[in-house]
């Protein structure tokens, strides 16, 4: 099989307002969520792009700790408070030279190693976007090819991935995973309790 380049992009640049906590910055198994993320994607991807927005500089030193320089690249998105849509664009227009990108929300430090591997594993010629999913419930992150990087970065800044989702051009594949953590969604500090 020929290598394929697979970019990281993490999305770390909201104000986490329902949390009241910065989530980039939480403490997950003795690292921050985004530590922690980074770590994972680490292991499938050539290279990391994070998004920044709030707080950024607290997130690029966070994320400096962990001494992967050539892996790493900080896109600051001046945007953000315009919604997450935004930084997704914000990242895809420093993903020129990859075949895929790993699309990652900063509330998800849970996933194994594992899972990243497998979720890589199920690439093919024929789709373009590939979702872990169980039973019907659909979950993060996605893997989305390039040729839909053009789509998304001409959508008005208030789309969104599910409106994107449902262009003629995305040929889906939904991954069977088994991961409940795919549906991790940290938003509230009970929801934060609750993370094991």
């Amino acid at each position: 099989m020929d290598k394929r380049k697979i970019n990281g992009l993490i999305i770390s640049a909201g104000k986490s307002g329902r949390m009241k906590k910065f989530k980039p910055l939480l403490s997950y198994k003795g690292k921050s969520f985004i530590q922690n993320i980074v770590l994972r994607l680490d292991s499938v991807c050539d290279k990391i792009i994070i998004v920044t927005g709030y707080k950024a500089n607290e997130v690029e030193e966070n994320v400096n700790q962990l001494n992967l320089p050539s892996k790493i690249e900080f896109v600051h998105n001046a945007s953000f408070e315009k919604g997450m849509f935004t930084s997704l664009q914000a990242g895809l227009a420093k993903a020129k030279e990859c075949d895929w990108i790993f699309y990652h929300l900063v509330d998800q430090p849970g996933l194994p190693e594992v899972f990243y591997k497998k979720l890589v594993e199920q690439i093919d010629d024929r789709h373009n976007w590939i979702q872990p999913k169980i039973k019907e419930q659909k979950g993060h992150p996605i893997l989305i090819r390039n040729d839909l990087f053009q789509i998304i970065s001409d959508a008005p800044l208030n789309s969104n991935l599910r409106t994107i989702s449902n262009d003629p051009k995305v040929k889906k594949k939904f991954w069977e995973c088994g991961y409940e953590e795919i549906f991790q969604d940290i938003d509230t500090e009970e929801d934060y309790s609750k993370l094991n």
